[in-house]
């Protein structure tokens, strides 16, 4: 790709005055950072503060422009503006401090050559009123270590936070009812009128009227654009003519489930007996729209420190995350496969599932790559649908119309950076801590759990979680998974029962809070895992996370 094809349409970051430092100080061949006057750390992305000496007196420093390859992806599927595929996505850590990563492009080389712990250099690309930091490998120079984390994961249930309190609000909660409308592909139904649907099936479900229900708690709420939304609380209250004493609708949550567990402290507070818990999702619909010109197609990742080189999706920054576990622990795609093979198998016996026609490990290998090394098959489905869920008052839970599924303990504490490209370089971010808090909240352990219902937007997610929460060691999924039995239905950790969202439908961590209650219920039917009375759900990872441990009334 020439600079003057980029030119004319590649996405470019906005400057302001806290980054134009950064963007334009390849003018001179010079690669700049943030710098802590206090304590020397390269702070990048920029901050008024130092987040190791809290130091608030910043500069900005040169540096040699030398850094380690850390990750790389070939993007395949993607296509933005000025940037035809395949290109590399690829993140580097400065030699200065490893601490500071940069997304890129790789440059002048081929996927194939390409090493992690090579070094690499940066070469400026100029490109409208920016300067491009792209980075090529060093010639002759042989491959390193990787940086090591800044907190080891043998470390991190140390740092976990102990109870604020004796007693736990989990105590006080209970779910009641679940809902889901109809999930398909291109349903060209109004996304409210799917959140409707779902909700009047909970409120069903748990023997409540419209006029029992006193709150209202989604993700993400209106403020989200595109796909993912139905309008939010304004939405549902106004279709519904509701009254609610609290609401909640955010995106900055535990996960895209993390509306229920806002409902729990709401509940457990005392300013509502009934939540109703909601989302949403019209991906399908939305994307044949755009097809056709009749509404504008979704933004995808917008960050400015990403979009420029490409890295539009979360599978730019979550595939460099499982090429990283491949390097480290001989992981490799066949894992992640037995993965997908199972969410399919569950799907087969599973009627509301989009997908389920048989899949072999031949059709996963051989599927059509998305971002090395992630295939069709990696990714979940977008769909149209919507799942509702009914937090309660633990008190009022025996008067309702199910048996009431209890809520052991939650996991929610951030330990590692957020940050999508500044966090761990060992597993996947966000998922060890929410998993040592949640442990260090009851006295149950890994091998109390009956059944596990874990975040899939992609294989390695799933993956992750299963290390993460202790179901093996990390660096052990190779051996857990192989082969597919310990997470068959009939295994020692029955996974994604109905299909997960990789079969069974993208509907965002909240399909799998629901088919936790359908299993802790009974109610699986021709999937239902044997007397099953200890679930966990996950809801995210990469970005903010959440975590439940839930259990059986009996």
């Amino acid at each position: 790709m020439t600079a003057d094809a980029a030119a004319a349409v590649r996405p470019l970051p906005a400057l302001t005055p806290q980054n134009e430092f950064f963007w334009t100080s390849g003018a001179d061949g010079r690669l700049r950072f943030r710098e802590c006057l206090s304590c020397a750390a390269l702070i990048h992305p920029p901050q008024p503060v130092c987040r190791y000496c809290r130091g608030e007196s910043m500069g900005t420093r040169a540096v040699s422009g030398n850094a380690t390859l850390i990750g790389f992806t070939v993007n395949h599927r993607f296509a933005p503006p000025g940037m035809p595929s395949p290109y590399i996505v690829a993140q580097v850590a400065v030699d200065e401090d490893p601490r500071v990563r940069l997304t890129t492009n790789a440059v002048e080389c081929h996927a194939g050559d390409l090493v992690l712990g090579m070094r690499m250099e940066v070469v400026f690309e100029h490109v409208g009123d920016v300067w491009l930091p792209l980075f090529r490998p060093v010639p002759d120079a042989e491959a390193g270590e990787l940086p090591a984390d800044e907190i080891d994961p043998a470390a991190m249930r140390g740092a976990v936070r102990p109870m604020a309190t004796v007693t736990k609000f989990e105590d006080r909660v209970a779910l009641t009812g679940i809902g889901m409308s109809q999930i398909g592909r291109r349903l060209m139904a109004d996304p409210l009128s799917l959140t409707v649907q779902a909700c009047r099936a909970a409120l069903a479900d748990a023997g409540l009227d419209v006029a029992d229900i006193d709150g209202l708690s989604t993700y993400p709420g209106a403020g989200a654009l595109g796909p993912f939304t139905e309008g939010g609380v304004t939405a549902v209250e106004s279709a519904l003519g509701l009254r609610p004493t609290w609401h909640n609708g955010a995106a900055e949550t535990f996960g895209p489930g993390g509306s229920v567990i806002a409902a729990m402290l709401a509940v457990a507070a005392g300013l509502a007996r009934h939540v109703l818990c909601f989302r949403t999702v019209w991906e399908s619909t939305y994307a044949e729209l755009a097809r056709a010109g009749h509404i504008g197609p979704p933004a995808g990742v917008a960050d400015g420190w990403f979009a420029p080189f490409g890295a539009v999706s979360a599978a730019h920054l979550l595939a460099q995350t499982a090429q990283r576990h491949f390097h480290r622990y001989g992981t490799d795609r066949e894992t992640l496969g037995w993965i997908a093979l199972n969410q399919r198998a569950n799907a087969a016996v599973n009627p509301t599932a989009i997908y389920r026609e048989p899949m072999s490990m031949d059709d996963y290998l051989s599927a059509r790559p998305i971002t090395t090394p992630f295939g069709l098959y990696d990714c979940d489905v977008p769909c149209d649908g919507a799942v509702a869920v009914i937090v309660s008052a633990r008190e009022t839970a025996r008067d309702l119309a199910q048996p009431p599924v209890l809520v052991e303990a939650v996991g929610t504490q951030m330990i590692e950076r957020v940050d999508w490209d500044q966090s761990t370089l060992t597993h996947e971010p966000q998922v060890l801590g929410q998993s040592a808090h949640l442990w260090s909240r009851t006295s149950l352990r890994p091998a109390d759990v009956d059944v596990a219902e874990l975040y899939d937007g992609f294989t390695f997610n799933c993956l992750s979680w299963i290390e993460a929460l202790g179901f093996c060691g990390i660096g052990e999924a190779k051996d857990f998974l192989a082969g597919g039995t310990a997470i068959a239905p009939h295994g020692v950790l029955p996974l994604n029962t109905h299909g997960g969202q990789l079969s069974h439908g993208r509907t965002h961590g909240m399909g799998l809070v629901h088919e936790a209650v359908v299993q802790l219920r009974g109610h699986g039917g021709l999937r239902q895992v044997r007397d099953a009375k200890v679930a966990v759900v996950s809801s995210g990872g990469l970005t903010p996370s959440g975590v439940l441990l839930l259990r059986a009334d009996r």
